[in-house]
């Protein structure tokens, strides 16, 4: 890929090459149009982590979630998220930035009403120290993407694998109920989500130099904060479900 900082001057016409005040231009630019970028991603990240929090808060405490649970409508707000998961993933070229932006939204208060079940299997204070525990290791392995000279590429592709492997896992154990298996298949959670946060803060900071300018910009910012938020939110689950206190 393209050194997009390389202040060395290329070579145009006969031999002549721009100025190295143009070049240094051009990359400062390039470098704060990349954190502007970052900036949005991390910010629809966050604000959909908020709303999820909000909602499941309160369709926990309402009542609605102790309604809703009680009927056949779990599976309906159980499965919801992953529909809207799959309509981005696969409409993302026919569908407008505005419309993915609102796909993001509505699949982050569907999500916390998911979520909502949480409250009614752990305690308040044990969901909220591992809620701060997971946004301090987020930080951290984000950061290590951003800045990282190693390509990650590997380990992503090694992770994706792993993803796979506890979703296998995982419906296994719905007939076996093993708290053994559901044990490790947190543990691996963690390891998994961790690398993968860190895997896709790299990939999503190299695709700026293909969509900067272009109209899919906007639409690899909201795809990339669903990413970010999906390795938050099942890294918080994982260690919830290792750590966490159950009423």
């Amino acid at each position: 890929m393209a050194n997009w900082n390389d202040p060395r001057p290329s070579q145009t016409g006969f031999g002549a090459s721009p100025s190295l005040s143009g070049v240094y231009g051009r990359g400062e630019a390039f470098d704060a149009g990349l954190r502007r970028y970052m900036l949005s991603i991390y910010n629809y990240m966050a604000s959909g982590v908020l709303l999820s929090g909000l909602v499941a808060l309160v369709f926990a405490t309402s009542g609605l979630a102790v309604a809703v649970f009680g009927t056949p409508l779990r599976w309906l707000v159980v499965l919801a998220p992953l529909a809207f998961v799959m309509v981005m993933s696969f409409g993302l070229n026919r569908l407008s930035s505005t419309a993915l932006k609102a796909l993001f939204w509505a699949f982050s208060a569907v999500m916390g009403m998911s979520l909502s079940s949480l409250f009614f299997v752990y305690t308040g204070p044990s969901i909220a120290a591992t809620f701060f525990a997971t946004a301090g290791a987020f930080a951290g392995l984000s950061l290590f993407g951003y800045t990282t000279g190693k390509n990650l590429s590997a380990m992503g592709s090694f992770m994706i694998m792993g993803l796979f492997g506890i979703i296998i896992a995982s419906l296994i154990n719905l007939w076996l109920a093993s708290p053994g298996l559901a044990w490790g298949i947190s543990f691996l959670g963690v390891l998994i989500f961790a690398g993968l946060t860190a895997y896709d803060t790299q990939r999503l900071k190299e695709q700026y130099a293909y969509v900067a300018g272009t109209d899919y910009a906007d639409k690899v910012v909201v795809m990339g904060a669903l990413s970010l938020y999906l390795d938050f939110v099942n890294m918080f689950t994982s260690l919830l479900q290792l750590m966490g206190d159950r009423r």
